[in-house]
């Protein structure tokens, strides 16, 4: 299968890994930012619809937009690209961090969103193009996809220490000395390739795309926190229709946005239905699990981070350990067994009571490690079937749609999921006894703000209420956690029947192509093709 001129060397894995660095960047962005929500609702006093888009905001219009920016790299260059993405996410950072009341800090989330949207699919279409060989893709794509683990374990150390010495602002600033690595160091080490004939970008496919995710996801956030309105169901009706109306275009243009040719392989379209529930899953549980250890068990954020660190740990080593049991298993047999053990995972969360923190920090310690360990045996292997789907011309087509279904599983898991959480919580909390309802209806907007509200109140009636606000988090963690546990097991069961006798990423027969299939340039003077 492999042959002298299509196995990487020194220079490719180098280059391998200043493209984890982007991956590693987000990913602990995602969970530092979990970890400051607390420290978020006491300062800027935000509405429980204000912090879910300030958590959700960002992975949205990241959703939007990634099949746009795939396409764009695949016409003026993925390295350019991210180099433009790179620079634009550090300024964002910098408005993140100082933003003064929760309106700005929604802006500037989403701001962070548009650059993001071209660090991800570029990196992906770059070891597409790198890793001609498919056994060592694979395994560069378990070194990415670990990034995603390794970040996620250090964001809860990191974010822990820096909420414990410094305000929430500095979750951000971490981006930007990331930010000028890159800058420095893909121009010396990553080669630049594109699609040699991309044809026209299509600007009616991008709004379609956009008013596909925008409207549908405001109207699951707005039944979900208040009563059914006309205005949300219309909205919702406007998403899908431009949705449809999106497929269609695609079906119809000689250059599409989104290839949907590539949905003919099974394996494809169930490697990218896997990744987004997977995502949409485990996003979901960093967004309750981070609350409830610092705000139910009343943890301090780095012994929160310590509890959730061995199953991210964990997912950095399945992600290795994936590459050895594709070898060996089907694809179906490892990505059905994953899913299973994660799903098994959720299910142990339900266990977790507000009342014994030592019982409960070990169950989210045990349940996370449950779903780290399908997560990262899962990953590696559905983007390795992603990528070897796709030609390398198509490589950023393919990976924006595998990063689609990342950021937009991430973000329906925050906003559905969290949503069902934030409206089982407001249920539960209703009144308590001795307590003003004011006080109660301040509460009931988030557990943040149940903490502040109680500390003023003071005495036995601030402690009525904390004790009745934790009860009803846990109770709404109770649901969403067996409403994931449901969802995982459904796609198991899914991958298990529509993956059998498909051939694994490593196993596949060999889908080199030419490295001349992808115009590359030299990236220095004396520079050969990769």
């Amino acid at each position: 299968m492999s042959s002298a001129n299509t196995l990487a060397g020194p220079r490719e894995w180098t280059a391998l890994a200043v493209l984890v660095l982007p991956v590693v960047l987000i990913s602990v962005d995602m969970t530092v930012l979990g970890f400051a929500v607390p420290a978020l609702s006491e300062d800027l006093d935000p509405t429980s619809g204000q912090l879910l888009w300030i958590v959700d905001v960002y992975g949205f219009v990241l959703a939007g937009l990634l099949v746009t920016m795939g396409a764009l790299g695949d016409r003026i260059g993925r390295r350019r690209l991210l180099m433009m993405g790179s620079a634009a996410f550090g300024a964002a950072s910098l408005v993140a961090a100082f933003a003064p009341s929760a309106e700005v800090l929604i802006i500037a989330r989403a701001l962070l969103g548009v650059a993001g949207a071209s660090l991800m699919p570029s990196t992906l279409s770059l070891l597409r193009n790198t890793f001609l060989d498919d056994r060592q893709r694979l395994l560069a794509i378990a070194v990415w996809a670990s990034g995603f683990s390794a970040g996620a374990a250090l964001g809860p150390i990191l974010g822990g220490w820096l909420l414990e010495h410094f305000s929430w602002g500095s979750v951000f600033l971490v981006n930007l000395p990331v930010m000028a690595v890159l800058l420095v160091a893909l121009p010396l080490l990553v080669r630049e390739s594109r699609d040699p004939s991309p044809g026209r970008l299509d600007p009616l496919s991008v709004v379609l795309s956009l008013a596909t995710m925008l409207p549908a996801v405001y109207a699951i956030k707005e039944l979900a926190a208040h009563d059914p309105s006309l205005t949300a169901f219309g909205l919702l009706a406007a998403g899908l229709t431009a949705g449809a109306v999106f497929v269609r275009r695609q079906r119809a243009l000689p250059d599409p946005l989104i290839d949907v040719n590539l949905f003919r392989s099974r394996t494809f379209s169930v490697a990218v239905a896997t990744n987004l529930v997977m995502v949409f899953s485990l996003v979901a549980s960093l967004f309750f699990l981070t609350q409830y250890l610092q705000l139910v068990l009343d943890l301090s954020p780095m012994r929160a981070g310590f509890v959730l660190v061995p199953g991210l740990v964990v997912s950095v080593v399945a992600s290795f350990v994936a590459v050895r049991l594709s070898r060996r298993l089907s694809l179906a047999a490892v990505v059905g067994g994953s899913l299973t053990v994660t799903s098994s995972g959720f299910a142990l969360l339900v266990l977790a009571s507000p009342g014994a923190p030592a019982a409960g920090a070990l169950i989210v310690a045990a349940g996370f490690a449950l779903v780290a360990l399908g997560s990262g045996l899962a990953e590696t292997l559905t983007n390795g079937a992603i990528m070897s789907a796709a030609p390398p011309e198509r490589a950023g087509a393919a990976s924006a749609i595998s990063e689609t279904a990342y950021e937009l599983g991430g973000a329906l898991g925050v906003a559905v999921l969290g949503s069902v959480l934030t409206a089982s919580y407001r249920a539960d909390l209703a009144a308590v006894d001795g307590v003003p309802q004011s006080a109660v209806e301040r509460a009931r907007e988030t557990l943040g703000g149940a903490t502040q509200t109680a500390a003023e109140l003071g005495g036995t009636e601030g402690a009525d209420l904390m004790a009745a606000a934790q009860s009803a988090f846990t109770t709404g963690m109770h649901l969403t956690s067996a409403i994931a546990a449901v969802v995982v097991l459904a796609s198991a069961v899914q991958a298990w029947l529509l993956l059998r006798g498909q051939a694994g990423p490593a196993q596949a027969p060999g889908t080199q192509n030419s490295r001349t299939s992808s115009t590359s340039e030299p990236s220095h003077p004396g520079g050969t093709t990769a």
